[in-house]
């Protein structure tokens, strides 16, 4: 079963541009309570996904980086997570949230697994990296979203162009940190916000994710400033 072993960020590769904000936070505080807990959560036998909670990180470089995809914690079904937001690997049926992304994308490809648009430089990134096997957001308020926040910060302080399409409550709350720090570093960066594509929220108000044309204002937008092929069409 794909889970998580054992707590060893050090073991965790990342790509260029991440390790300084990476260890800074393990260095932390916040980054040695969240290790704590989850060893202890571990050590109590919970079953915790995914097996590499900074996997996106690991396929988009810093410097890669052209839209965020912001989710809120990883899948909680066995087999499912793969510490890309939304992404599961080849072979495992889609969850509900991913058919509604392929939705809205206007195709339903063969496997649900996002590693080429991650390869592509779309940051497919959750506010909280683990989670326990049968209890979404288990893992939440335990010291992650510090870690993804200044993740987030990097990127909007770097990335230029880049897109953020923040879907939910969780992803939209930070819409304030990614405009300020855009702005005080002169970058280019497209906020697009819609409900979260679960099948509980995405038809519904204020902003319902189907129909909410993400994909295309994105791909627009980007292939206008020399970056076409970030999504797929």
């Amino acid at each position: 079963m794909r889970k998580l072993t054992k707590w060893a960020p050090a073991e965790w590769p990342v790509g260029e541009g991440w390790r300084e904000v990476v260890d800074g936070f393990f260095a932390s505080r916040q980054g040695q309570e969240l290790g704590r807990f989850i060893q202890s959560r571990l050590a109590a036998g919970a079953t915790i996904y995914p097996p590499q909670p900074l996997r996106a990180l690991e396929l988009t470089p810093l410097h890669r980086v052209r839209a965020v995809v912001l989710g809120q914690d990883p899948y909680h079904g066995p087999g499912q997570a793969e510490g890309l937001a939304f992404s599961v690997a080849d072979g495992v049926k889609f969850p509900p949230s991913l058919r509604n992304i392929f939705k809205e994308l206007g195709c339903v490809p063969l496997s649900g697994s996002l590693v080429g648009w991650a390869e592509r430089g779309v940051l497919l990134l959750n506010t909280c990296l683990t989670v326990e096997e049968g209890m979404a957001g288990s893992h939440a308020k335990k010291g992650w979203e510090a870690l993804t926040d200044a993740l987030i910060e990097k990127v909007a302080a770097t990335a230029s162009p880049c897109a953020y399409l923040l879907w939910g409550a969780h992803a939209q709350a930070k819409a304030p940190l990614i405009e300020r720090t855009a702005a005080g570093h002169g970058r280019e960066a497209l906020v697009l916000q819609a409900n979260h594509p679960s099948p509980l929220s995405a038809s519904r108000a204020p902003v319902p994710f189907i129909g909410c044309g993400h994909f295309t204002q994105a791909r627009g937008w980007l292939a206008e400033r020399g970056h076409p092929d970030v999504f797929p069409s």
